[in-house]
């Protein structure tokens, strides 16, 4: 068992969740003296790390540490830094001036290949480092995990948006024919397709469901519009941020990328996808209506974080440090579903060479062939994550 002082850091967006995963890792740290004698907590992510941004975590007070569990953001601040070839020998140089051996990041894809990357190279340099990985994103797109922690919250808070906002767009139809809400995920569409969690009744919404797994065609999408339009009255859209064409062109046409190469798809350089869709039914129809752009609200909802996530995320944090401390290194924290009626989930661990090149996209069977919607297996993977939702009155007409 390797003796020295253990590093966390958070990055990337956070989620609703991202905290309690944080407070697993210190309360679980705190538990084993014989391996962990300081716990360090990295401001601002490795960008912090390399600037020597440090906080004593053990010094914190413990009620302190356990209201992490339900805290909305990052609570030791967040980057998309992406570390480069001059970066890794003053990193190792800190982790040696510190007695770093225990290595947690709370992250996505990015994070992944982070810690994966400064876990390989000190392993070359003949520095023992254990490094443990603890899944986060809102877009649950991350390879080898059921679910991610904070996509059950997120996703409850876009089925919740779209179920309220619904009901004010169907009541105000003789003056708005139409909304469309956004979500972020610039490449998977779990959150787009959790708004269908909202549809009790056939005249709910959401009415049509856009999601990056499938490329935009501009006419059969405004035929299926009319036609909601037809049936309804009104018209409930949704739409992942980062829905394209089919020769990639995102309908946002957006022009700016971040550091890792990915799209910004809430950034400078371009509209988002839910004003471009809107101006689309407006110059077509001639109709009025509203778009629902929410961003990072999202990622730290707190009011609307699902108990069951809660409790995933600090086991994730938790269930890392135990693996660190039996020299488990080079592993993401993983979510295994055993049953979703009734729900029932253990962990288990992924390489993080595996999770750091790999995405999770929506499978086929979750989307619907012949139209814009998502299928009864969708809906069966989703309703565990998000809980009950609200049932609220309607006149019998």
């Amino acid at each position: 068992m390797l003796q020295g002082n253990a590093i966390i850091g958070q990055s990337g967006g956070p989620t609703s969740v991202i905290n309690a995963s944080l407070c697993g890792v210190i309360q679980t740290c705190l538990k084993h003296p014989e391996a962990i004698e300081k716990i360090y907590g990295m401001r601002y992510g490795i960008e912090g790390f390399m600037e020597e941004l440090l906080i004593d975590l053990g010094a914190q007070r413990p009620d302190i540490v356990e209201a992490l569990k339900t805290t909305p953001s990052s609570a030791l601040g967040s980057c998309r830094h992406k570390m480069q070839e001059q970066d890794f020998a003053p990193v190792l140089e800190l982790l040696k001036k510190h007695n770093i051996r225990y290595y947690f990041l709370i992250g996505g894809n990015d994070t992944m290949d982070t810690i994966h990357r400064i876990e390989a190279y000190c392993r070359k340099e003949g520095y023992d480092l254990i490094g443990v990985g603890i899944p986060k994103t809102v877009d649950n797109d991350l390879f080898a995990t059921d679910h991610t922690p904070g996509f059950g919250s997120a996703a409850r808070y876009v089925a919740l948006s779209v179920m309220q906002a619904g009901m004010l767009a169907r009541d105000m139809k003789r003056v708005d024919q139409f909304v469309v809400f956004q979500t972020v995920g610039r490449s998977a569409g779990w959150l787009p397709a959790a708004a269908a969690c909202a549809k009790k009744n056939e005249d709910d919404a959401p009415h049509i469901i856009l999601v990056p797994e499938r490329p935009f065609e501009k006419e059969r999408f405004l035929a299926e519009v009319k036609a909601a339009h037809q049936k309804y009255g009104w018209v409930s859209i949704v739409c992942g941020e980062g829905v394209c064409y089919a020769d990639g062109t995102p309908i946002s046409a957006t022009t700016t990328n971040d550091r890792f190469g990915n799209k910004e798809f809430g950034a400078m350089g371009g509209t988002s996808a839910a004003i471009s869709l809107h101006q689309m039914i407006s110059k077509e129809f001639g109709w009025r209506g509203e778009f629902q752009v929410v961003e990072s609200l999202q990622m730290c909802a707190a009011d609307r974080a699902v108990p069951s996530d809660i409790e995933e995320a600090w086991a994730c944090g938790a269930r890392a440090v135990e693996l660190a401390v039996s020299s488990v290194s080079g592993v993401m924290v993983t979510i295994e579903r055993q049953s979703s009626a009734p729900y029932a989930w253990s962990l288990g661990t992924a390489p993080l060479k595996d999770v750091a090149l790999g995405e999770k996209p929506m499978p086929d069977e979750f989307i619907c062939e012949d139209r814009y919607y998502v299928t009864e297996a969708c809906l069966e993977y989703l309703r565990p994550l998000i809980g009950e939702l609200p049932t609220y009155a309607r006149f019998e007409l």
